[in-house]
């Protein structure tokens, strides 16, 4: 009998599948960094309630909730690259798949979001010079990751992408919001910056992404209603993501009130009154519509809990959307000293509050049972293109 060095080579096996490492970190998508925002929204959206309003304690609750989100957030990053290091397949195989790229808008408002709020409430406890070092950091990293979103998303759309009208959804909005966070959260940063230019240039500078992200959810918003009509519901698991549409609303009315607040001291007049108009003039039709999206979303939503809709990470779009818009109407509350805006603030934090804990219980639920970090359950179809 022939031994085994004896024995010829077989030239045509296959060689034996090499295990993956942090199986884990495998399948952990961008769509993750939601939990990130979520999180941070609900400290900074509680810290600027009114003081005649909020509840004793909630300061101190919110500085909490903020360290959570930076110890998400570092937990997240550190995941993240483990992802990038060791599963580099699958996370080209995310960016080509037009289902999940466009959830690469949500890094750049995580960084957004924790950095705001290390100003607005995170100062509390890390003191005050260290809360504005580690926001010029995340909102560095944000804003030029926000941009750079913006832009190669919708190429991959265009180029790579194979989608019809039928695909059209408000994910698609993800990537262009993210510039608008990064419009609402710079003037926390422009009284830390000296008088002059510098403080003129980054009032200008948020500007002009304010201007970005709002004409191109104005280009794209109309496509995702025109789908709704045509097409009728969303799929049952991505019901939640039309609160999404409120983002860019409720993120806007929070910009214009954050330029109105810090333009006496960054711009001449009548520049500096200019913004104090608009922030009302554009916020109070902008938050009506969020109010007439926020119910049409809603009964859609509860239509589909009746059919069986079952908890899923997109539940975490209950959470950051509301939360712009509890800031958008803190902002034009402080902006018109109207009693009814404070109520409606409160009001809106209150839903932010239970939608973020109905979310992180099920998201606790689901990493404990193991649920939410297995894969798919076959093979994902082709979405790129060929040619």
């Amino acid at each position: 009998m022939a031994t085994a060095a004896q024995l010829p080579l077989r030239t045509d096996a296959r060689p034996a599948a090499v295990p993956h490492r942090f199986p884990a970190a495998r399948h952990l998508g961008p769509n993750w960094y939601a939990v990130v925002m979520g999180t941070a929204i609900v400290a900074t959206a509680g810290a600027g309630l009114p003081p005649a309003v909020a509840p004793p304690g909630l300061r101190t609750a919110c500085a909490a909730v903020w360290l959570l989100a930076l110890a998400l957030l570092t937990a997240l990053l550190a995941a993240r690259a483990l992802h990038w290091g060791h599963h580099r397949d699958q996370a080209r195989a995310h960016l080509l798949d037009p289902a999940v790229a466009p959830f690469y808008g949500c890094p750049p408002m995580a960084l957004l979001a924790v950095g705001g709020g290390a100003v607005t409430v995170g100062a509390d406890v890390i003191g005050s010079r260290a809360a504005v070092a580690l926001d010029v950091v995340l909102f560095g990293a944000g804003t030029v990751a926000a941009v750079a979103v913006a832009v190669a998303v919708p190429y991959l759309m265009i180029t790579r992408h194979r989608i019809g009208p039928a695909d059209a959804g408000p994910v698609w909005l993800l990537p262009l919001v993210a510039p608008m966070v990064s419009a609402a959260l710079g003037p926390l940063l422009v009284p830390h910056l000296p008088a002059g230019q510098a403080r003129q240039s980054l009032l200008i500078g948020c500007l002009g992404l304010f201007g970005l992200s709002l004409l191109a959810t104005l280009l794209l918003l109309p496509v995702v209603v025109a789908r709704l009509v045509t097409a009728g519901p969303l799929p049952l698991a991505l019901t939640p993501t039309l609160f999404l549409v409120l983002g860019p609303l409720g993120q806007s009315t929070t910009a214009v009130g954050r330029f109105a607040d810090v333009a006496p001291g960054a711009v001449p007049a009548p520049y500096n009154s200019g913004f104090a108009v608009f922030a009302v003039l554009y916020g109070v039709p902008v938050t009506g519509f969020a109010l007439l999206w926020l119910g049409l979303a809603g009964a859609l939503v509860v239509r589909a809990r009746r059919r069986g809709m079952r908890f899923a990470m997109t539940w975490w779009a209950f959470t950051f959307p509301v939360g712009t818009c509890a800031t958008g109407a803190e902002a034009l509350a402080r902006r018109t000293g109207l009693v009814v805006l404070d109520g409606l603030a409160v009001a809106l934090y209150g839903l932010l509050v239970a939608a973020w804990a109905v979310a992180a219980a099920g998201t606790v639920r689901g990493l404990v049972s193991g649920e939410l970090t297995r894969g798919p359950a076959g093979p994902r179809p082709t979405t790129v293109r060929t040619r």
